[in-house]
């Protein structure tokens, strides 16, 4: 990578410039002329507008214009080769094909009829499967094998996961590389060690701590040939596959996204060489023209939608790309009708600082929706024993709100994933791990909780898809509203408590 930075010089590398002898030598000159030829001397102060010691400061002037203007000139021809030079419309004429995805925990039963996606673990065995030249992984911690963790049968899907990668590094000649968060003594990372020793992978880890005195990389997402991408809340884990209730998306021939997508992989990917800083400004090639002011039409199974891909933490944003917390504000803000929402977790302070501080950007969002623009609000949060106490009190200030006047509408319910005794004890499994949110006009899925940390120090990505038809067909069916069914699927089931229910319990 560090090759990229040596190509972004300027074009004028070491400007020309006068020397110190010359420059004495020319202030010298113009004094003999000055001194020993006195019609000259009337000449320069009657007939000519400049004077002699305008000269010097023309060289100055000069020079500031090489060393300061030029480079400035020549960055901006480089952004508009770079805006000129790639035309993602090109790559994505073709429908792009896209589906939802899902783990749906062992167990957890839905009645029959119901919608129910494409298994995650089928999705990754055969985007691995449909690999030709590379695998590009993004990644939490990785504990795919069944020897890791807990021993417990349903843990076969998480192997089947992992030798298909080991055999399509060792013996179809896939390059796969990974980019993954340090490894730590609680999340070790013994199986992307193996894949390095039997080399069937290249691993780079990114230290948080390093990089911005905290945070993790929290992004989970695949790309396949440039070509093919998943992104969504499943971590490399094999309980993502049957024991956690996950949620993401996949794209076949959809070059256009999982290009840009691979930039962001390509900053992960620089960011893990441990003798590296984070660029104060990023180079031009990691870099994007599709953001939240100019959207990339993309058609997802014959529907044209306006899709971009956000990023945090900010530091990790490249030109063009917008934040992931001002994609999600802008999802709400644009929101006419309804807002759902399915996260893990929703608090809006930070949780991982010694100082508690509040941080109401994403809560504010919400209360303005609802206040002044009666937008339905829904949010469905993971109930599990690792919910912390404080995110009840803020949900409920939420609801509260409904008092305010009558076009007020917050609800809030809990998702319970049921588990038998053996399931209990399967160590942080049986959850809701979903990271989404459905508008009456737009589809976000990402890899972030919502509180404060997850989009200030610690990496994750969303994918927007917005939908620009206002008075679609009911019977179209979109990506948005297959998104929207699995939200009213869940807010509808046995598995999902009010949180006014709890308040009386």
């Amino acid at each position: 990578m560090e090759g990229i930075f040596n190509n972004c010089k300027t074009v004028l590398e070491s400007p020309s410039c006068v020397s110190h002898e010359d420059e004495a030598d020319l202030w010298a000159h113009t004094y003999m002329l000055s001194d020993h030829d006195g019609a000259l001397h009337k000449k320069w102060n009657k007939e000519t507008w400049c004077k002699p010691s305008c000269i010097p400061i023309t060289i100055i002037l000069i020079l500031i214009f090489l060393v300061v203007l030029l480079p400035l000139l020549d960055h901006a021809m480089t952004k508009a080769d770079h805006s000129t030079s790639i035309k993602p419309e090109d790559l994505c004429r073709n429908s792009c094909r896209l589906s939802l995805v899902e783990s749906i925990p062992d167990g957890l039963k839905y009645p029959d009829g119901t919608a129910v996606h494409r298994s995650t673990a089928s999705t990754w065995l055969d985007l691995i499967s449909t690999a030709r030249e590379s695998i590009e992984i993004a990644s939490f911690y990785w504990t795919l094998r069944q020897s890791e963790i807990y021993p417990d049968p349903s843990s076969v899907q998480g192997e089947k996961v992992f030798q298909a990668l080991l055999n399509a590094g060792t013996k179809r000649n896939i390059s796969i590389k990974i980019a993954q968060n340090s490894p730590t003594r609680e999340q070790p990372n013994t199986d992307t060690e193996y894949l390095v020793k039997r080399k069937a992978a290249d691993v780079r880890s990114l230290n948080f701590v390093q990089l911005l005195g905290g945070g993790v990389l929290h992004t989970k997402f695949w790309i396949i040939d440039r070509k093919h991408f998943y992104v969504g809340s499943a971590n490399m884990d094999w309980r993502a596959l049957t024991q956690v209730k996950e949620l993401g998306v996949v794209a076949y021939n959809c070059t256009c996204l999982a290009e840009d997508m691979g930039k962001i992989f390509d900053v992960y990917w620089f960011l893990g060489n441990s003798k590296v800083k984070i660029p104060t400004h990023w180079p031009i090639s990691f870099g994007t023209d599709y953001n939240i002011d100019n959207p990339l039409k993309v058609n997802f199974s014959n529907y044209t939608f306006h899709s971009f891909i956000s990023s945090s933490p900010p530091p990790f944003s490249a030109y063009g790309r917008t934040d992931d917390i001002n994609a999600i504000l802008h999802v709400i803000q644009t929101a006419e009708k309804f807002i759902y929402i399915a996260v893990m977790d929703y608090s809006p302070q930070f949780l991982f600082t010694p100082k508690i501080k509040y941080w109401p950007v994403i809560d504010d969002a919400l209360r303005v929706a609802a206040i002044e623009h009666s937008v339905k609000v829904r949010l469905l949060i993971s109930l599990w024993n690792h919910t912390k106490s404080s995110e009840d009190h803020f949900l409920k200030s939420l609801v509260a709100l409904n008092n305010v006047h009558s076009k007020v509408s917050i609800e809030v319910g809990y998702f319970v994933v049921p588990a038998n005794n053996s399931q209990r004890k399967i160590p942080y499994a049986r959850v809701n791990h979903n990271k989404y949110m459905v508008t009456d006009n737009t589809a976000y899925v990402g890899t972030s909780n919502w509180s404060a940390d997850y989009f200030t120090d610690t990496a994750g990505v969303g994918l927007i898809m917005h939908d620009p038809e206002l008075h679609r067909n009911e019977t179209e069916n979109t990506i948005r509203k297959e998104l929207e069914a699995v939200f009213e699927r869940d807010w509808n089931s046995n598995y999902t408590i009010s949180i006014l229910q709890t308040c009386n319990e």
